[in-house]
C-alpha cells in the first residue's frame, strides 16, 4: 500500500504543478492580449512602417507570441529613437517665418518660403502671433523680438 500511496501523492503533486502552470499560462496569455491591444493602439499613433510591426498577430502558438512580443518591445525602443540633429542648423518653416517677418505681408512671406504650402505658412504666422513673437501693423508683419536672442533662449 505504501507504493500506491506514494504514487497517489506524486500524482497529486504533478496535478497541482500542472494547475499552477495552467494558471500562469492563462495569466500570461491575458497579459499578452493586453500588450497586443496596446501595441495596436500605439501603432496607430507612431509613424512606424508595416515592416516594423510584430509577427505576434500572425503566429498561432503562445510561445511564439511571447517571443515575438519580447522582440517587438526591444525593436520599439530602437525604431522610435530619433536621430540627433543640431537645432541651430535646422531651418524649419517656423524659423523661416519668424526671420522673414521684417515688414512683409503674409503673401510675401508665403512666397519667400519655397516649397511650403501657404496654409502651413499661415498656421506658423498665427502661432507666432498668439505667442506674441510677431505683431501685425498696417497689414505688415514684424517680429517683436530679435531672432538671434530668441534662438539663444531656445538652445
Amino acid at each position: 500500500m505504501s507504493t500506491l500511496d506514494e504514487i497517489a501523492k506524486e500524482k497529486q503533486r504533478v496535478s497541482d504543478a500542472l494547475a499552477r502552470v495552467d494558471g500562469k499560462r492563462e495569466k500570461l496569455s491575458s497579459q499578452l492580449g493586453e500588450l497586443e491591444a496596446t501595441e495596436r493602439v500605439l501603432a496607430r499613433y507612431n509613424k512606424a512602417t508595416p515592416a516594423n510591426r510584430t509577427a505576434s498577430t500572425k503566429t498561432p502558438t503562445a510561445a511564439t507570441k511571447v517571443s515575438a512580443a519580447a522582440r517587438s518591445r526591444r525593436r520599439l525602443h530602437t525604431t522610435t529613437a530619433k536621430p540627433t540633429r543640431d537645432k541651430r542648423t535646422l531651418s524649419t518653416l517656423v524659423d523661416q517665418v519668424l526671420a522673414l517677418a521684417t515688414g512683409k505681408t503674409q503673401q510675401e512671406i508665403a512666397a519667400a518660403c519655397k516649397g511650403a504650402r501657404p496654409n502651413h505658412v499661415g498656421v506658423a504666422i498665427a502661432r507666432h502671433k498668439r505667442a506674441g513673437r510677431i505683431e501685425e501693423r498696417e497689414g505688415k508683419l514684424y517680429a517683436t523680438q530679435s531672432v538671434g536672442t530668441e534662438q539663444r533662449a531656445a538652445v
